[in-house]
């Protein structure tokens, strides 16, 4: 009787083991696969391999993944750190938002906006087919998760919108998230929008879930958008009303993120309800 029960006992700590093990495993292959191509500690090198020309100073940068089924493994509404040289030399790193999601399998795109006097810009106007970039990631605050808001009001300014697309993308093209997404997008001409064609496509094909309200700053003479600065009452009749079950974000160079975080305080969102990338 002894030794059948001993027997029993250790058969049960044999397989107890073995499903540890298993899980464990399993736990470490489905983690390292989530993670994707990224690495958050350490830079690692993405070949370039389309660079076309959106405009006089914006560019759009396809790189490759080493497969061509491999995602890169960034959650929504988060970015990569991007390492480069200066004009003098030096090195630089800076925050770019992808605008292509995970499901976009084998490459990632950045389209980037390249300032006369931008160090890390540089380092953009001068790469090549061929050339490869030092990323390392993800990085950011944002973390989402189908369902969280009823609705987001999205205040972006100039290449603030990286962030908006990718997160306005990921809710969209997913048929089981019912989101609603309102969108101010300000600029100072027209020329200046970034993603235009791809936004007027997202609001032409998702007209129930998705609305955006252009604004500038010099319109030309033919056009019916905001004119200005985005305003108090810009942001009443185009972003979600104060709720529990809504979230503005807000990405723009640094006085426009400071305008526009008093402007949501004294239209009445609280702290909870904002979230600035």
């Amino acid at each position: 009787m002894d030794i059948l029960q001993s027997y029993r006992v250790e058969s049960v700590a044999i397989a107890v083991a073995v499903v540890a093990v298993t899980a464990g495993a399993a736990y470490f292959y489905l983690s390292k696969k989530k993670n994707g191509c990224l690495d958050p500690e350490n830079f690692k090198d993405f070949k370039l391999v389309e660079k076309k020309q959106l405009s006089h100073n914006v560019a759009k940068f396809r790189f490759a993944l080493p497969t061509s089924t491999s995602e890169l493994g960034l959650p929504i509404g988060q970015h990569i750190s991007c390492r480069g040289k200066d004009a003098a030399g030096e090195e630089v790193i800076k925050p770019y938002t992808p605008t292509t999601l995970d499901s976009d399998l084998g490459c990632f795109e950045l389209v980037i906006k390249m300032y006369p006097q931008g160090r890390m810009s540089h380092h953009f106007r001068e790469m090549n087919v061929g050339d490869y970039l030092s990323v390392k990631g993800p990085k950011g605050r944002f973390k989402y998760q189908v369902g969280q808001v009823r609705a987001f009001g999205m205040i972006a300014g100039g290449s603030g919108i990286t962030p908006m697309f990718q997160v306005t993308r990921a809710i969209l093209e997913n048929p089981t998230d019912k989101t609603k997404v309102h969108l101010i997008y300000a600029n100072v001409t027209y020329d200046d929008i970034l993603l235009k064609e791809e936004l007027d496509s997202l609001a032409k094909n998702y007209p129930d879930r998705f609305q955006i309200y252009y604004v500038l700053n010099q319109p030309p003479e033919e056009w019916n958008g905001g004119v200005g600065f985005v305003s108090k009452e810009m942001i009443k009749a185009h972003c979600p009303s104060p709720s529990a079950d809504i979230q503005i974000l807000r990405c723009g160079p640094p006085p426009m993120n400071k305008a526009m975080a008093a402007h949501l305080d004294d239209l009445g969102y609280t702290k909870d309800m904002q979230f600035q990338f």
